[in-house]
């Protein structure tokens, strides 16, 4: 899945576009780290300008200022810049109802699918543990067998509860895993 802040139908591609349509930098603003300010704002001014010259020219010169919005965007996560991507690719099925989530203010979906896809995952990891502690303790490869999965169980386990006690929001993640991975 790529990063769902780099696609043309992203967020951050649509914060720009109602900057360009309304002459305020202030939508896609919010998107870039204070420090980045200055370099966006200069962009901003010259892909206006670049637009009168006409479609060709105003395509160019918005791509780039597309482009630019979320090269500052993902440095601003610690993330690589990969590139423009297109509109329409799979955001996987935890991201839109995220989203729709924030727009009608009711998280209940997000939360229930996202509770129900751990507890599935983590009791079929479980059954598995489970399976593998049933061995013969003259099978050293079953007795491997089974500390890989007891092993895996736990640390899995320990790293999902750190995650949701620690965060795991769109900064932290990043530092670990290279951008907007949610999405």
């Amino acid at each position: 899945m790529p990063p769902h802040c780099d696609t043309r139908d992203g967020p951050v591609v649509k914060a720009a576009k109602k900057s360009l349509e309304t002459g305020n930098l202030n939508y896609v603003l919010i998107w870039i780290p204070k420090e980045s300010e200055k370099e966006l704002k200069d962009v901003f001014g010259r892909t206006q300008r670049a637009r009168k010259a006409g479609k060709d020219a105003q395509d160019v010169a918005d791509d780039w200022f597309f482009e630019t919005a979320i090269r500052l965007h993902r440095a601003g996560e610690g993330a690589p810049y990969t590139g423009l991507k297109p509109a329409g690719l799979s955001e996987g099925p935890v991201v839109p109802k995220a989203e729709k989530a924030i727009e009608t203010g009711d998280p209940k979906e997000t939360i229930g699918f996202i509770l129900k896809t751990v507890e599935d995952d983590l009791t079929h990891r479980f059954h598995h543990v489970m399976e593998k502690k049933k061995y013969d303790v003259d099978d050293v490869a079953a007795g491997r067998e089974f500390i890989e999965a007891f092993i895996g169980w736990v640390v899995y386990s320990h790293h999902l509860y750190m995650n949701v006690k620690g965060g795991g929001g769109h900064g932290e993640e990043h530092a670990e895993k290279g951008g907007c991975g949610h999405h």
